[in-house]
């Protein structure tokens, strides 16, 4: 596949990066060696490359230090857990996935962590202990169960490698808009700008919809990114490989397809912005700062892409110790 088709992704948003982007590297390496979530010199290396912390700088150039080290370290354990779903052979083993989301769903609503438990799951505590520190419970609540629709999401997918199914586009789109985790790292919009968004203001069918594309647009963006490492590890959880297997498409075919889905999706999301609602000046003003943020996400997703080592990297992964 030509690799140069990456530069025809359409990003009208402007690339923001923030100020605390050259310590937080120091913070999150400190990070993941502590709880332990390096399985060898290997993976020491491939998280050095994938460069996390340049996404999480790019998707929220605002945000104070602490609550930027929250993030990026929810960030980098979703992609440390991600990668055991995805690359290893606990991605075929939905029952055995099912089993460690439930425990890390204990841990997220309060649960005592044990001798038993494994590091990562010492780390999403860490996580849940600093987001109350600095979030409302009742932002918390989103946050969680955006995150249980991650675990179903990703429990979905482990169900159809198992099964050996290629799902088509519409109910792939649909899976990776849970197992892509986008909706809970979305939720950190509010959280790092410290906003409040009422239920009703959620709820706007246009400030909804508008999330749910923003949600699909850097999924499909990190697909046409990573389409050669998942069709390197067998994996056919990818929009470019679904419309290659499903639709007969060329590989190179798919691949312009995809980038094709994605600008229109870009697109209308700007026509739709022009549609929405006015809720009063004070919550304009926050509405404003939370789209901003959707922008911030999709052009910090574009940027890191571009700039990160861990679409390189193909080679089967040695399970964490679980």
């Amino acid at each position: 596949m030509n690799a140069s088709i990456f530069s025809e992704l359409y990003c009208p948003f402007p690339s923001q990066i923030n100020k605390y982007v050259d310590v937080l590297e120091d913070n999150a390496l400190e990070w993941v060696l502590r709880f332990k979530l390096l399985a060898d010199e290997s993976s020491y290396h491939r998280f050095r490359k994938s460069k996390f912390f340049l996404l999480s700088a790019g998707a929220f150039p605002e945000c104070e230090f602490e609550e930027l080290t929250v993030v990026n370290d929810w960030v980098t354990w979703l992609f440390i857990w991600d990668d055991q779903c995805d690359m290893s052979d606990l991605g075929k083993k939905p029952e055995l996935v099912e089993f460690f989301h439930n425990r890390f769903l204990a841990i997220l609503k309060g649960a005592e962590l044990t001798s038993n438990d494994i590091p990562i799951s010492y780390a999403l505590g860490n996580i849940r202990q600093r987001i109350l520190q600095k979030g409302t419970k009742k932002w918390f609540d989103y946050f969680v169960n955006a995150v249980e629709n991650y675990f179903d999401g990703c429990i979905l997918e482990a169900t159809n490698r198992a099964q050996g199914i290629v799902p088509n586009v519409d109910i792939y789109t649909k899976i990776h808009m849970l197992s892509g985790a986008m909706e809970s790292s979305m939720e950190f919009i509010e959280f790092c700008n410290h906003l409040i968004i009422p239920d009703f203001v959620r709820a706007n069918d246009i400030v909804r919809t508008l999330t749910n594309m923003t949600n699909k647009i850097v999924c499909w963006c990190n697909d046409i990114f990573s389409a050669s490492r998942e069709m390197a590890s067998g994996d056919v959880h990818n929009l470019v490989l679904v419309l290659h297997y499903q639709q007969g498409l060329s590989l190179e075919e798919a691949m312009k397809r995809a980038v094709e889905m994605h600008n229109q999706e870009v697109q209308a999301m700007i026509n739709l912005e022009s549609s929405l609602p006015s809720f009063g000046k004070e919550l304009d003003t926050e509405l404003n700062k939370y789209i901003s943020g959707l922008h911030s996400w999709i052009s910090g997703n574009l940027d890191w892409s571009f700039r990160s080592g861990r679409y390189q990297n193909v080679e089967k992964l040695e399970l964490l110790k679980l």
